[in-house]
């Protein structure tokens, strides 16, 4: 793996998301709760279209984005993601780290803002707290992006059907949110924002300060030997 390549296109990515994310923030903020016109027309579109089949496959997907889900999908990604033991448990460990402690900054943000929802009794499904940037959406897009950093590492080059349907899931997530009535559009704009500026910085950091042996090699990179464990006696 190019370290350099690797640290400067998360670098860019991660700051494009962060000045877009800011820009939005402050937006959001200036405007005390009121929702932006892209705001009110997604959100009476939503009101206007719930058949009961639709909002119950709309729940279903909602859901997956917080708890459980995000979590084993995470831990799953970094088993996938090692070849020896220590490096599937680190791998775990550092996607575990990542996820949860965007989240508690998510939430922070989210405290700051203090952004209110959308009226309650538009909601179709239970929803607590302020309202941006979107616990969901950050939460399923940042789950996203770390297996889809793992499938990068196992599979340069295949699972293309499988990563489309990880980059659709956390899309649906957030979009569930809109369709429900308990974000308004940039509420999840800002969750997919947030989650690439976090990803990206934690992309970053770890292509400069990880072992090389922890990174997956270069496409001429010879084969690696297992780790062993130390001679005794």
């Amino acid at each position: 793996m190019n370290r350099k390549r690797v640290t400067e296109f998360a670098g860019s990515a991660a700051l494009g998301a962060w000045v877009a994310f800011g820009a939005l923030a402050l937006v959001v903020s200036g405007r005390h709760g009121v929702p932006l016109a892209l705001d009110r027309t997604l959100h009476a579109w939503s009101l206007g279209h719930r058949p009961d089949m639709a909002v119950a496959v709309a729940r279903g997907i909602t859901v997956t984005g917080t708890g459980l889900v995000p979590y084993t999908l995470v831990v799953l990604a970094g088993l996938l993601t090692g070849r020896t033991t220590r490096r599937r448990l680190g791998a775990v460990l550092l996607g575990v780290l990542c996820l949860a402690l965007g989240q508690t900054a998510r939430y922070a943000v989210m405290e700051l803002v203090a952004r209110p929802r959308p009226a309650e009794q538009d909601w179709q499904t239970h929803a607590s707290g302020w309202s941006f940037p979107s616990g969901h959406s950050t939460t399923a897009a940042l789950t996203a992006g770390l297996v889809l950093l793992a499938m990068a590492v196992r599979a340069p080059h295949g699972r293309w059907g499988w990563r489309a349907t990880v980059v659709c899931w956390a899309l649906a997530v957030g979009l569930t949110r809109i369709y429900l009535g308990v974000h308004w559009f940039t509420d999840v704009l800002g969750g997919w924002l947030f989650a690439v500026g976090w990803l990206g910085v934690w992309v970053c950091v770890a292509a400069r300060l990880l072992p090389r042996r922890w990174l997956p090699p270069g496409p001429d990179a010879p084969a690696e030997a297992p780790d062993l464990p130390a001679p005794t006696g």
